[in-house]
């Protein structure tokens, strides 16, 4: 008796299923590893640039309000409720660090490949990390929706955080907060920043759609040109258009501030001419100790301080051309000495798809370089969070309201 063979079908189906049950369990750990994969590929640090901290410095770090205007833990997808082995900052390294103040400033779209100078914004590295999260569809194709969703990202943080984690939105919030951080060192806080006008998509109500979102720091331009801007590392390298002069007076008019990092050289001068209220740089570094298109020339930092801002020193190679804490203190010292100290603050970059000298908890290096290079008490409080604190309180809404209308 012959035997039957087995039915084609049968096969077809299980191969199938094979294929199905493959490719679920590789979805399973893409998503569920590919986001930590891609943090510590890009997040990383030099551990071997740690020095040893002297009593005196300790003491006084311990002492200081530190505030750092720029880092973008949002887009990476860790919990920052929890301390990760991974990456430069969450809520529990920032306590650690007696940080009291961290900007959290939101990324919506990157080139690639990545260059200095003469980015195009025909390419998006962004939406490959919006899939591997699983962000919403809408944020897939709009950049004004990526914005809004890590401030909803940022803003549940607070919620779980049992008031460990508050996001400061008036100049009311940071004396409260303050206030309450004297009783209890162990809490922290955030503020919203936007790194690049392209997510107002060409529209200028958006700026109040951000506003109500909570964001209080808006960048003109990041990697590329945009409707509102030039950028240092886009093709034109423009000024402010039309559309950015009417953007500027709004950001004004909210009481938000203006942010210069990334903007072209035209676009700097075009804001220092229009500008009623100080701006700042979150993030950057300074041509007079490390010479490259993404750094403020000498006639930058004059005319930025000039108008009451903030210049943050930040702490990635690009920035400072070194790899320590003695590095982020020579563009200190550099711009201190040129515009004053109560015009310099920090701006890590924490985050920010760059190597840094140490994670957030290990920030004392920076005030031990500050007192190794001879700076009083006085001014290394400034420095490390007096001056942002006291912008902020100077130009932020005294408190929370509705905008009224563009």
């Amino acid at each position: 008796m012959k035997r039957k063979k087995r039915p084609r079908r049968l096969f077809l189906r299980s191969g199938l299923l094979f294929v199905l049950l493959l490719s679920l369990t590789l979805a399973i750990v893409i998503f569920s590893t590919g986001p930590a994969f891609v943090a510590k590929r890009f997040n990383s640090t030099h551990s071997s640039t740690i020095q040893q901290i002297t009593p005196e410095s300790k003491a006084l770090h311990q002492s200081l309000t530190i505030a750092d205007l720029h880092a973008d833990s949002l887009l990476w997808g860790r919990d920052l409720l929890k301390r990760s082995s991974h990456g430069h900052v969450d809520i529990p390294r920032l306590v650690e660090g007696n940080v009291a103040l961290q900007t959290f400033t939101v990324v919506t779209k990157v080139p690639a490949p990545l260059k200095l100078e003469g980015n195009t914004s025909q390419s998006d590295s962004i939406i490959r990390l919006a899939l591997l999260q699983r962000w919403p569809i809408s944020t897939w194709f709009s950049l004004k929706q990526r914005a809004l969703h890590q401030a909803r990202q940022l803003q549940a943080l607070e919620q779980r955080a049992s008031g460990q984690f508050s996001i400061i939105r008036t100049a009311t919030d940071i004396n409260t907060y303050l206030a309450q951080r004297q009783d209890n060192p162990q809490i922290t806080a955030g503020l919203l920043g936007l790194e690049g006008a392209q997510a107002i998509e060409g529209k200028l109500e958006n700026i109040d759609s951000l506003y109500e979102a909570g964001f209080r720091i808006v960048g003109l331009a990041h990697f590329f040109d945009n409707e509102v801007s030039g950028s240092a590392h886009g093709i034109n390298q423009s000024g402010l258009t039309p559309l950015g002069k009417e953007v500027l007076r709004r950001i004004e008019d909210l009481n938000m501030i203006v942010d210069l990092a990334h903007a072209s050289p035209q676009t700097i001068d075009d804001v220092l001419q229009l500008a009623q209220r100080p701006v700042l740089v979150s993030h950057t570094g300074v041509q007079g100790t490390c010479d490259n298109a993404r750094n403020l020339s000498d006639r930058n930092l004059q005319k930025i301080a000039a108008t009451g801002g903030i210049i943050g020193i930040g702490f990635w190679k690009t920035a400072i051309c070194g790899e320590n804490a003695d590095a982020i203190v020579r563009a200190i010292r550099y711009t201190a000495d040129l515009v004053g100290v109560d015009h310099v603050a920090l701006g890590s970059d924490f985050d920010g798809a760059v190597r840094m000298p140490f994670y957030v908890a290990d920030i004392v290096q920076v005030t031990d370089a500050l007192r190794k290079d001879e700076f009083t008490d006085i001014e290394i409080k400034k420095i490390m969070g007096l001056n942002i604190i006291g912008l902020l309180q100077q130009t932020l809404p005294k408190k929370r309201s509705r905008v009224q209308g563009s």
